[in-house]
């Protein structure tokens, strides 16, 4: 027997979100953290070092090396593109806003794919509300866009998605590709290329990203996913069912003839303390989607353990346990958690239909505070750091960030200013007697995540570049070394600082050891004094130690060769 479904749902309920909010909101949470700032450590500055070093040609495009070290994730499809990018760029295009125009499209295309996905899901004969007696239930497609925006408001507001959606590194590439999957195993019953097109895309990406072992996972599970729970048309299962099999070898194959497969998994001596900040992880990245996401697991349950097999409930929970157990047994843990956010805001849209009119409001209300009071704190200290006033938020970002200079941009204010009363129009639309639409709990979520990140790219932008950058740390090394310092050896650099030193200060780097005629020579203070092998510490004296201004435990040495250089 069929279990009844515990979403009741009228026709005014599914009435749908404007498309030009959503696209507004959409491009309001792209567009900043890509736009205006330059590489932040350390994995966005990082991969920009490689993808840089490609497209110059000063290595090769299967074995990337940075400063002689070779990278630290397997993937090379993200390298690939930002060198692809830069190279195909106009002149007149810095090569850090070239590599973010693909980045921009990936972080697009996982938006779309979420809402695509989530929408043919919906579309299930499982996911369909109740049907009332004399009419007035939500007719199925109106149900499904109205679900599908749920999942992407959700999405939005997940708080973890912020920073590492905009940075240019592997784990995008990651984020995206698995979103394609999500959105091609969802979409099966429904559709034929389009599907097919992101399974391949979506599971090979993956792979070349550095994923191989979670595509696997992801291809197998999908594949008995839809073989046990067919959807609308059962007499397509199987072909699909073995075009998964079969892409799913393709990428373990190409995983091996790459090299890609590694052993990641973390030790089991794990102390309290990193289970402590798995926890608290666990609790803020996912922040709200993961509590909706447990209330439809309890209130669809006894959907989610029938014969039937619900795939709008198991596609979506198969997905957010591989990310978890790959966060609970890998690092980094917050990267790996990061591509489980479309399927658990898929399972989160999947509650609006059973919330009580007080959990909703309860949702409302924290929502409003919270991103109230984060926005009012993030306008009181741009106007401390702009006029002084009020005396103690200044005094703090000038301990915080010695050095920094406030930079005034009527860009940013402008921008600024229009989220502020986007927010204040949507509060007041809230307030309003507009209770019917199911994604109605979702809309202050979105809506203030989008808020506190565009206050952020555009008001605190000049304090995050300063603090967040290697720029200054840089300038202190072009400062004391002069014009033309001519070659310089390193000791214990990192892959981020031999980025930056070598895009934003232009300096021919060379591993200690590898060359005997450089007479200057940059050390991280705790790889110094190095190894006898690598340098003689007895031919150097010490002319400087830079730090970097916003972290005290950052340091480089300056040496210079004592006596002629030979």
């Amino acid at each position: 027997m069929t279990p009844p479904t515990p979403a009741i749902v009228t026709q005014n309920a599914v009435s749908p979100l404007p498309r030009w909010a959503l696209l507004l909101l959409c491009i309001a949470y792209v567009v900043p953290g890509y736009v205006g700032r330059g590489p932040w450590k350390n994995a966005d500055v990082t991969a920009f070092g490689y993808m840089l070093e490609l497209a110059q040609g000063r290595t090769p495009w299967l074995a990337p090396l940075l400063g002689g070290m070779p990278p630290e994730t397997e993937g090379l499809l993200p390298y690939w593109l930002g060198a692809w990018a830069m190279q195909i760029a106009p002149s007149w295009l810095s090569a850090e806003m070239a590599v973010r125009i693909p980045f921009a499209g990936l972080l697009a295309l996982t938006l779309i794919a979420t809402w695509y996905g989530v929408y043919y899901l919906a579309r299930s004969p499982g996911a369909q509300p109740v049907a009332f007696a004399f009419g007035g239930e939500a007719p199925p497609l109106d149900y499904a866009r109205a679900i599908a925006d749920g999942a992407l408001l959700a999405l939005i507001a997940c708080l973890g998605l912020a920073q590492l959606s905009h940075e240019t590194t592997s784990y995008l590439v990651q984020l995206s590709c698995t979103a394609l999957l999500f959105f091609a195993v969802a979409a099966m019953p429904h559709r034929t290329v389009a599907p097919a097109i992101a399974l391949v895309v979506g599971l090979l990406g993956l792979t070349l990203a550095g994923a191989p072992a979670l595509a696997a996972m992801l291809g197998i599970g999908s594949m008995a996913l839809v073989a046990l729970a067919p959807g609308s048309s059962t007499d397509r299962r199987w072909p699909w069912a073995l075009g998964l099999l079969a892409v799913t070898l393709l990428a373990a194959w190409a995983a091996w003839a790459l090299d890609l497969w590694r052993w990641r998994i973390v030790g089991g001596g794990t102390g309290a303390k990193e289970w402590q900040s798995l926890v608290r992880l666990l609790i803020w990245f996912g922040w709200p989607a993961w509590p909706l996401a447990l209330w439809t697991l309890w209130r669809w349950r006894k959907q989610i353990v029938s014969r039937q097999g619900h795939r709008h409930l198991l596609l979506p929970l198969w997905f957010s346990v591989v990310s978890v157990a790959a966060t609970l047994s890998t690092q980094p843990a917050d990267r790996a958690l990061l591509l489980g956010l479309p399927a658990m805001a898929a399972l989160a849209a999947f509650a609006l239909p059973t919330l009580r009119r007080s959990v909703g409001a309860l949702i409302d209300w924290f929502t409003l505070l919270f991103f109230t009071v984060s926005a009012l704190a993030i306008w009181v200290i741009w106007i401390a750091m702009q006029t002084g006033v009020p005396a103690k938020p200044a005094a703090n970002v000038a301990k915080l960030a010695p050095g920094f200079e406030p930079q005034f941009s009527t860009l940013a204010l402008v921008v600024a200013l229009a989220a502020t009363v986007g927010w204040c129009g949507l509060v007041w639309w809230r307030a309003s007697r507009n209770r019917a639409p199911i994604w109605k709990s979702l809309v202050l979520p979105a809506g203030g995540a989008a808020l506190g990140w565009v206050l952020l790219m555009t008001l605190w932008l000049p304090l995050l570049d300063y603090a967040r950058s290697y720029t200054p740390q840089v300038r202190s090394v072009l400062a004391a070394m002069g014009p033309e310092p001519g070659c310089i050896q390193t000791v214990g650099l990192s892959r981020a600082q031999v980025a930056a030193l070598q895009y934003h200060g232009r300096l021919s780097l060379q591993r200690a050891g590898l060359q005997d005629e450089c007479q200057w020579l940059l050390a991280d203070i705790a790889s110094w004094p190095a190894s006898e092998r690598m340098v003689n510490a007895a031919l150097w004296e010490l002319k400087a130690t830079l730090p970097r201004p916003t972290d005290k435990n950052d340091h480089l040495l300056l040496l210079r060769r004592k006596g002629p250089a030979r």
